[in-house]
């Protein structure tokens, strides 16, 4: 039996008055940086989740590899861990070991878009 399904429009109107005030924000070039930033941020979890994840390995099990606590690889993944290079390598290095084969990241470009 299917859900029955009603829209809010309060809610759809608050989604779109959402996307313009975000617009209007984006107009300030501070804000601007720091946006994009943080999405970048997030890509990069992203990409680490999912390569953990392809490799088998739970967080705590992946914690244990990198010589951390697990609450530590659950904040990468959040993307509330500025990682430094050397972090990033070692990730890098224990998911290619898990993996036999070369993991890489991608960081693009300028902030601003």
């Amino acid at each position: 039996m299917k859900a029955n399904r009603r829209y809010n429009l309060t809610k759809i109107k608050k989604l779109s008055k959402f996307n313009d005030d975000l617009n209007d924000k984006l107009k300030n070039s501070s804000f601007k940086k720091r946006h994009f930033l943080i999405l970048r941020r997030l890509e990069l979890a992203h990409e680490i989740m999912l390569a953990r994840k392809k490799a088998k390995l739970t967080q705590k099990e992946f914690a244990k590899k990198l010589h951390t606590s697990q609450s530590f690889v659950a904040r990468i993944e959040n993307g509330n861990q500025n990682l430094t290079v050397d972090v990033l390598i070692k990730i890098a290095d224990v998911l290619a070991n898990k993996q036999k084969a070369p993991i890489k990241f991608e960081i693009v470009g300028s902030v601003l878009r």
